[in-house]
């Protein structure tokens, strides 16, 4: 019979199509095959195996090298060689000595990567602040236990956590280490997976353990009461806003600004930076800040150099005389990683599913897992007490008639037969039997009856003990509670990374001086359109275009380095730097304000006033007939924010806002048609952006509806409308003093 040709042959499934058979052809393999038989079992074991920490905190390559370490005896014991304890920890991670060494490095104290280390370390194990300071071999270095790490194999042997064989079988190790804090969140942890990542922030020792005793007593506590915000080893400061670290703590997503951490020493002119963001090195700051140096846009620096020695971090910038340190760190802040943003993705394994989580739900599923630890160890030692009073039940029975139980084994024929024949006597069994056949001779006498009788009755009580704290929940929380009271004592720790709120800070800002200066002419239109023009374009121009129901409504003679404030409908104000503006020409419509400062939703232009150098003054007119006079510098703010909140009172609606260059009169106007003038120099200056001031007319039904200056208006007879004191009714505008319809933004 032929041999049916190649393409002729049938295809089979469940092989790669790139293997040849056995008689050389090609095999075809869908490729759903493929991914189900071998990408997926590799992705579920970076997954769960490899790269994202459990609730212990512990990824198994961490979990691996401790218990090991522990097994070894260096909890109690002194240092010993680390490439000995990388040899014997490959009895549980075969993943190779170099892997596992990088791993104890991380955990070391010298490396200072963790808040609260666990390898008590003696050598170069490098810097976590430095990239090039590369840690010493294995073999020059020492290391044992922490004796933090006390609190993670706490009752390890009593049946806390479960055990599996490792990857020969040869030994057992455990799943979880039974921390009786929250290590998951004391302790940073970086992961990166297969489609998925985890990314946790470490936590300050104290203030974790207090927040979780507040939540065993109450689990609606306010979690950023007593947990403000994350604590990282290397200090620094976080930039805090209250808003995104609540979005942090919620969901367990989101970033924070972290910053460096300098002073300033004057006689030397020297910047000393001595504490950097988590996330990054000293030589990335260097070398960020030679490449700014280099294309010229920081002038300030003189030079830069790494003195960082056996005290500790220290980045030394000689500046130039006449600069200010404060401008520069601001500067540099901006431009350099001296201020990085640190993400988080709180993804954690929780009995073996990955999660995400915020910080309460953490907390909740570590109280949760600790209880059952708790309840395992009580069950544990209640198991060990109820065979130990079993046996001392028996032993109770026989010592009452030691003469028979003697006599019995006495006349026992063969060693065999001693249990059988002592529990037919005495009605126990083997186990009870068993205890009393092998109590030597020397403890038959009546002091060890009485203690043995004594232990029964203590063994009765403390039993019963066990079994009401099974029973009650309450009291196993009461013991995670002392034992995390225990820690926050026995190891103390000082908050290492400061807080600063973002509304305090003064970010780099460029200002007048970096801006060229020139003339300009500044158009605003009634409906939010700004036109910059300069004078040699205006000269060149013709009539000014605006939209068919729009018009020119403020016009100024200014500088290209000017700043406006810019007034909407609800109760904020926008800072306009002229200079951000492209200069137009008098044919176009101009930049839309709205749009341009990136009004909130629904938010519409009321007004705009020029800002100078905030010496000046400002007078807001409401609705209900008040009037507050302001200063600029109630706008003026230290940060380069161009948005500002609670600009005015939201009691009424705003009417008018006039800038007040000096004491001048003002004519208002309500919608009944009546008119006050009075002098500015009867409005008394507040402080508080939303204030409303003082009564300036006195209105029922019919709200005021402008205000302006008297010189401004068609008004003829203006003693009629005058007064001296406030607040007045004023008078009927007669049809000669009220000219053209006067112009409001209501």
């Amino acid at each position: 019979m032929a041999r049916k040709a190649k393409d002729d042959q049938p295809k089979k499934r469940g092989m790669d199509p790139n293997v040849m058979g056995l008689r050389g052809e090609t095999i075809d393999q869908p490729i759903t095959d493929t991914l189900e038989l071998n990408f997926m079992p590799y992705a579920m074991s970076v997954i769960v195996s490899r790269a994202i920490p459990e609730i212990d905190g512990f990824k198994p390559s961490h979990r691996k090298l401790l218990y090991c370490m522990y097994k070894m005896g260096l909890l109690n014991g002194g240092r010993t060689k680390s490439a000995n304890i990388v040899g014997q920890t490959m009895h549980y991670n075969p993943h190779g000595d170099a892997a596992i060494y990088e791993t104890m490095v991380r955990l070391t104290r010298d490396n200072g990567a963790l808040n609260v280390p666990f390898v008590d370390s003696k050598g170069n194990f490098g810097k976590v602040y430095s990239r090039d300071m590369a840690y010493a071999a294995s073999r020059y270095t020492e290391a044992k236990l922490a004796p933090v790490c006390a609190e993670l194999f706490r009752d390890i042997d009593k049946d806390t956590v479960d055990f599996q064989p490792n990857y020969d079988n040869t030994t057992t190790e455990p799943t979880l280490l039974p921390t009786t804090f929250p290590n998951v969140l004391v302790s940073a942890n970086l992961g990166i997976a297969v489609g998925m990542a985890s990314q946790i922030c470490g936590f300050n020792l104290a203030e974790v353990c207090q927040t979780t005793i507040e939540l065993l007593r109450d689990p609606d506590h306010e979690i950023m009461s007593t947990m403000p915000a994350p604590d990282f080893p290397t200090g620094g400061e976080i930039v805090y806003d209250p808003g995104q670290m609540a979005e942090i703590y919620n969901t367990g997503r989101g970033s924070f600004p972290v910053r460096a951490r300098w002073r300033y020493v004057e006689k030397e002119h020297i910047i000393e930076i001595y504490e950097l963001p988590y996330t990054t090195t000293a030589e990335a700051v260097i070398e960020k800040c030679r490449d700014l140096i280099k294309d010229g846009k920081i002038k300030e620096i003189a030079d830069m150099r790494d003195e960082t020695d056996l005290g500790g971090l220290k980045l030394a910038i000689d500046i130039k005389r006449g600069t200010d340190p404060d401008r520069l760190m601001a500067k540099l802040y901006k431009l350099t990683p001296l201020q990085d943003n640190y993400p988080c993705n709180f993804n954690i394994l929780i009995a073996g599913s990955p999660r995400v989580m915020g910080v309460r739900e953490i907390l909740t599923e570590w109280i949760a897992w600790r209880t059952e630890c708790v309840r395992r160890r009580v069950w544990f030692d209640l198991s060990r007490k109820k065979e130990k009073l079993h046996l001392l039940e028996g032993l109770k029975a026989i010592l009452l008639d030691i003469d028979r139980a003697i006599a019995i084994i006495r006349e026992t024929e063969t060693e065999a037969d001693v249990v059988p024949n002592l529990m037919i006597g005495f009605g126990i069994d083997e186990t009870q039997a068993e205890f009393v056949a092998e109590i030597k001779l020397r403890n038959i006498n009546r002091e060890y009856i009485l203690k043995r009788v004594a232990e029964t009755e203590e063994l009765a009580k403390d039993i019963a003990d066990l079994e009401d704290t099974l029973k009650n929940k309450r009291r196993i929380r009461s013991i995670i509670a002392d034992e995390l009271k225990a820690v926050m004592k026995k190891y103390p720790s000082p908050r290492r990374t400061g807080i600063v709120y973002a509304r305090e800070i003064e970010e780099f800002d460029e200002g007048p001086a970096a801006v060229e200066d020139y003339p300009v002419h500044l158009f605003l239109s009634r409906h939010g359109y700004f036109k910059k023009i300069t004078p040699q374009s205006l000269r060149m121009s013709g009539e000014q275009k605006y939209k068919e129901d729009d018009g020119l409504g403020w016009y100024w003679d200014s500088t290209n380095s000017a700043e406006l404030l810019v007034f909407t409908d609800k109760q904020q104000a926008y800072k306009l730097r002229v200079a951000d503006v492209k200069e137009t020409k008098a044919s176009a419509l101009g930049d839309y304000l709205p749009a341009l400062l990136g009004f909130d939703e629904g938010e519409a232009f009321l007004t705009a006033v020029p800002a100078g150098d905030y010496t000046g003054t400002i007078l807001l007119f409401f609705a209900n007939g008040k009037c507050a006079r302001l200063p600029l510098a109630a706008y003026a703010t230290k940060t380069n924010r161009k948005k500002l909140t609670g600009a005015y009172s939201d009691k009424s609606p705003l009417v008018s806002l006039l800038p007040l260059e000096g004491e001048t009169e003002i004519a208002v106007t309500s919608a009944e048609g009546r008119c006050v003038v009075f002098s500015t120099a009867l409005l008394s200056p507040k402080t508080s952006r939303t204030t409303q001031g003082v009564q300036v007319m006195t209105v029922k039904k019919h709200p005021v509806v402008n205000a302006r200056p008297l010189s401004e208006t068609a008004i003829q007879n203006q003693s009629r409308y005058r007064v001296r004191t406030i607040p007045a009714s004023g008078a009927k505008l007669t049809d000669a003093d009220r000219g053209e319809e006067q112009m409001t933004f209501v």
